[in-house]
C-alpha cells in the first residue's frame, strides 16, 4: 500500500511538472526572423535565425524567399563565414520606388551555403544577417525558408499563420510591420521657430526705442543751446 502511494504521488508531481514546466516532448525550434517587428516605409537591419533541429546532420544550406506582394527595393547581406550568398532577382510592375529612382528589379531569393567545413552542427544555430527598405506598407511579411541538412533532408519552413489559429507545424518566419507614427509636435510654448522671431522683434523694438530717445535727447540739447545763444545776443555787453 505505502508503495502504491508513493508511484501515484510520483506520477502526479511528474505531471505537474510537465504542465507547469514543459518537461514533456518540447516543440522544436523553427528558422525565425529578428527583429519580428519594424515600421513600414522604414530601414532595418535583420538577421534570419536557423536552428540545426538535426541529431547527426548539419546544416549546409538556407534559402530565403522574399514575399511577392511585397517587393523590396534596397536588399543587402553581411558576410557569414564560411558561407557564400546567392542573389536571385526577378521584375516588377509597378516599379519600387528607392531615393527617387524606380526599380524594375527587386531581390527575390537569398541562398547562403557552406563551404567546406562550415554548416550549422547538431546542437548549433547560426545568423544570416540583412538589410532591407525601404519596408512595404504591408501587415506582415511572410519569408518562405528551406533548411538543407548534409544528409539530403530538407525541411521547409513555408506554412503561413492563421489569424487567431494555432502555430503551424513548420511555420515561416514572419516579419510585422506597423504604420510610421506622426511627428509629435513641441508642447509647451512657442515654437523655436516663432521663439526665435519674437525674441528678433523684440530686440529691434528694443533699439529702435533707444533710438528714437537718442534724437529726442539730441534734439532737447539744440533746443537749449539756440536759446542760449539769443539770449546772449540781446543782453547788453557789460560797461569796462
Amino acid at each position: 500500500m505505502i508503495r502504491l502511494r508513493r508511484t501515484a504521488a510520483a506520477l502526479a508531481l511528474g505531471a505537474v511538472a510537465t504542465a507547469v514546466l514543459g518537461f514533456a516532448a518540447p516543440a522544436s525550434a523553427h528558422v525565425s526572423v529578428n527583429p519580428q517587428e519594424a515600421t513600414q516605409s522604414g530601414y532595418g537591419r535583420f538577421a534570419f535565425r536557423v536552428p540545426n533541429e538535426s541529431d547527426t546532420a548539419s546544416t549546409t544550406k538556407v534559402e530565403v524567399v522574399l514575399p511577392e506582394n511585397a517587393p523590396v527595393g534596397s536588399v543587402s547581406t553581411m558576410p557569414v563565414p564560411g558561407w557564400t550568398v546567392a542573389v536571385e532577382k526577378r521584375k516588377v510592375d509597378p516599379p519600387v520606388e528607392v531615393h527617387g529612382s524606380q526599380l524594375t528589379e527587386v531581390v527575390a531569393k537569398l541562398t547562403w551555403t557552406a563551404t567546406g567545413n562550415a554548416g550549422v552542427k547538431p546542437g548549433e544555430f547560426q545568423e544570416f544577417p540583412v538589410s532591407m527598405g525601404p519596408l512595404p506598407q504591408v501587415d506582415t511579411m511572410v519569408f518562405k525558408t528551406l533548411q538543407t541538412y548534409s544528409d539530403g533532408n530538407v525541411q521547409r519552413w513555408i506554412e503561413e499563420p492563421t489569424p487567431g489559429g494555432e502555430e503551424p507545424e513548420s511555420p515561416a518566419p514572419v516579419l510585422t510591420l506597423t504604420a510610421a507614427s506622426p511627428s509629435a509636435a513641441p508642447t509647451g510654448g512657442a515654437a523655436p521657430a516663432q521663439a526665435d522671431d519674437d525674441d528678433d522683434a523684440e530686440g529691434v523694438g528694443l533699439a529702435t526705442g533707444l533710438g528714437i530717445a537718442g534724437l529726442v535727447a539730441g534734439a532737447g540739447g539744440l533746443l537749449l543751446g539756440g536759446l542760449a545763444f539769443a539770449r546772449s545776443r540781446r543782453e547788453p555787453a557789460p560797461k569796462a
